[in-house]
């Protein structure tokens, strides 16, 4: 008996030691994601809304104070050793329209007088204008100050291998958002491709937040095939995927038998994910994976009670980089979160939503909008102590 006792003492110890020797800390099994942004709290939110910045509506023909509501849900690229920075931009109607400011440090930026995108006379106007507007009084109360929003929105740029930038931004009628797709040579002068989801089958389907595949060359993003094709997360409840061979015209992928979209990424109960998840800044191919850092919403109940419901914080997920619908991995709790005046306070309040990332002077550079009306800045310095 006391042999037997014995033996098992033994036992039980080399399992303990054994079970020890082969645990991997968070820190290294979570290696590929991104272990922390700084808030800038020195300057942010470094950009504001403006009334003094007018421009005159190309369907009006009414001069409007084109930022005099809200800024917010800003992308961003390196070009010429300069940062560029896409806003939306809403007036008091909440029309949305896109900006450009510029900064050769990435901290500090000058607008420019006039928005580079915007709704026009054109082929996508009935998907960019509210559809109320031709047929009723413009005006806007506290009673029902969405009632007039529309626009383009929440703009994603990447570079193609070619030098064209192409940018993907949500076209708002008012009633339905809709997944678009744009491309320029020179970031001022903007071709509209039309809606990404193409097609009777989806032409009333809610679809935005398009994350195309990119991989950093230098100190840009670029464009990125996978298996000969480009690749789009996108979606703002669940996330999808979308395929394409020119980055203009995109493919949903679908379930074969059910004829559905395909969901790669979805909430989780009892997480800062509970609600929903959306993408943020294109997603990055690594060695290890695709990382997509996600936008995610905190639900009214079974959610992340450390956090307000409906908070707007951040997420790090990983995914095959041979096969992207693939899930590999993904960090168990938000990497930013409203905890600034700025950020919980605004047009939206408990909002941190990331749209922004660019490599630039050795330091990644996370840009964000805070409750929906500003938009502020997070680094990350590979070289830091704190690593």
């Amino acid at each position: 008996m006391k042999f037997s006792l014995l033996l098992f003492s033994v036992f039980l110890l080399l399992s303990c030691q054994k079970k020890e020797t082969n645990t991997i800390t968070p820190s290294e099994e979570e290696h590929w994601a991104f272990p922390y942004f700084e808030k800038v709290d020195s300057i942010n939110p470094i950009l504001k809304p403006s009334p003094h910045l007018k421009f005159k509506d190309p369907i009006t023909g009414d001069t409007v104070r084109w930022e005099e509501r809200n800024v917010l849900n800003p992308t961003a690229i390196v070009k010429d050793d300069k940062v560029y920075l896409f806003y939306r931009a809403q007036d008091s109607m909440g029309t949305s329209r896109i900006g450009m400011a510029i900064s050769n440090d990435g901290l500090h930026f000058e607008k420019s007088a006039s928005p580079v995108f915007y709704p026009d006379n054109d082929d996508m106007k009935t998907k960019e204008w509210n559809y109320k507007k031709d047929a009723a009084e413009q005006t806007n109360s506290e009673e029902c100050y969405f009632c007039y929003f529309d626009g383009v929105e929440d703009p994603r740029i990447v570079e193609s291998e070619t030098g064209t930038y192409f940018m993907t931004y949500t076209s708002y009628d008012g009633k339905t958002a809709r997944l678009s797709i744009a491309s320029s040579k020179d970031l001022v002068n903007w071709t509209k491709h039309g809606l990404v989801l193409k097609g009777e089958k989806y032409a009333d389907t809610w679809s935005k937040a398009g994350a195309i595949v990119g991989v950093m060359d230098g100190n840009k993003v670029i464009a990125k095939k996978i298996d000969g094709k480009y690749w789009m997360y996108f979606g703002d409840t669940s996330l999808f995927l979308a395929y394409s061979e020119d980055l203009i015209n995109w493919q949903v992928a679908e379930n074969e038998e059910s004829g559905k979209r395909i969901s790669v990424l979805h909430p989780r109960m009892g997480y800062f994910d509970s609600r929903l998840v959306e993408p943020g800044p294109y997603a990055l191919l690594k060695e290890e994976g695709i990382l997509l850092i996600y936008n995610a919403s905190n639900a009214a109940n079974f959610n992340d009670s450390s956090l307000p419901k409906f908070t707007y914080a951040a997420g790090q997920a990983l995914f095959d980089k041979e096969a992207p619908y693939k899930l590999i991995d993904r960090l168990e709790d938000h990497f930013i979160h409203p905890d600034k005046d700025y950020e919980k306070i605004g047009e939206v309040n408990e909002v941190c939503f990331v749209e922004g990332l660019v490599f630039f002077n050795n330091r990644w550079f996370l840009y964000y909008g805070t409750a929906d009306s500003k938009i502020a800045v997070a680094v990350y310095d590979p070289k830091s102590s704190k690593n």
